[in-house]
């Protein structure tokens, strides 16, 4: 999908990110995403640092540029500083990238006008528990995790959905992590008749356990969460490792969107295609007609084409759709898996 085309009497949109210090790199991908969305529309850039200091200078910097919509921010700091800002000159935000709950569950009560093509932070624990019980409700699965905090929520937030749909499962404990081997654990859990397992924990010890579960002759699944893109350590994956996980934008994104960052010399990775979708998310609201003083964050509503598909906003301003998915790992990538 190209660019959209602007009219000469566009709105001016915002963009903002960290352009200078350690996220530099992902502050570029930011921008470079958005304005190649942009097409021929006005805009305001504006370097955050991904401080609280730089999202204040940064919202003060767009109510005088008076712009319509701000695509951007990285990190929490600087959006928590700038949306009330941006509330009171009543200039909605697009976020690709600000992650934490609280800054949509705290809408009612601060009116910030924000929405976000990232997914929540408990959106991954939250795809867990509503995909894993549909495919695993005939299997003997057990649910194991690594004692930290991202192990055990997503491991307790699956077994939490699985009791409530009368599903029991065959094996639950911790293990020790970052272990030569996981030959022990294997036992136990073939002891308990596990076919499928879930591990919350990280990508090394998925491998360890997928190595040592086909040494002792067991075929086991293996399951986890998002960590399994982590850069491959010195053991493999194994093949049919599943993964509840984001999918690579660039092998869902619309092949006139990549060609248009190719033409640019932008490479569609990282926060690049999602910022040109909330960039188009962006250009299609401020192209709606509106009621003079009318919110500008009622334009919001409905539903948006980007590169990236269909996008609608919740009443909170989140995605009505939760993005994460069930792949699987063919030997050398993840690939997705239809799911009813």
């Amino acid at each position: 999908m190209a660019p959209l085309p602007v009219s000469a009497a566009a709105p001016r949109i915002g963009i903002v990110a960290p352009l200078t210090g350690t996220s530099e790199t992902l502050g570029r991908q930011i921008v470079d995403g958005a304005r190649a969305a942009a097409g021929d529309a006005p805009l305001e850039i504006a370097d955050d640092g991904c401080t609280a200091a730089g999202g204040t200078q940064a919202a003060r910097r767009f109510v005088e540029a008076k712009v319509a919509y701000v695509v951007g921010f990285l990190c929490a700091e600087s959006i928590e500083a700038a949306l009330p800002i941006l509330r009171d000159a009543r200039i909605p935000v697009i976020t690709p990238a600000v992650r934490i709950d609280s800054l949509t569950d705290r809408r009612g009560r601060t009116k910030f006008l924000v929405y976000r093509l990232a997914p929540r932070d408990d959106s991954e624990a939250g795809a867990v528990a509503g995909l894993l019980p549909k495919v695993w409700k005939d299997r003997l699965f057990a649910i194991i995790d690594d004692g930290t905090i991202y192990g055990r929520n997503l491991a307790e937030t699956l077994r939490a959905a699985a009791e409530a749909q009368a599903l029991q499962p065959v094996f639950i404990d911790t293990y020790r992590p970052q272990m030569d081997n996981q030959v022990g654990l294997i036992g136990r859990l073939r002891r308990a008749g596990s076919t499928h397992v879930f591990v919350g924990g990280d990508r090394d010890d998925v491998a360890i356990m997928g190595r040592d579960a086909a040494l002792a002759g067991n075929s086991m699944v293996f399951a986890g969460g998002e960590a399994l893109r982590a850069a491959p350590g010195d053991i493999p994956l194994a093949t049919g490792t599943l993964m509840v996980g984001l999918p690579e934008w660039s092998e869902i994104a619309d092949p006139a969107a990549v060609a248009a960052l190719a033409t640019r010399g932008v490479v569609a990775e990282g926060y690049v295609l999602p910022s040109y979708a909330a960039m188009q998310v962006a250009l299609t609201a401020a192209g709606r007609p509106a009621l003079p003083d009318a919110d500008p964050a009622a334009l919001l509503d409905g539903a948006f084409t980007t590169a990236l598909g269909a996008i609608r906003f919740d009443a909170k301003g989140d995605l009505s759709e939760n993005p994460y998915r069930i792949f699987s790992f063919d030997g050398a990538r993840f690939v997705p898996v239809e799911t009813q």
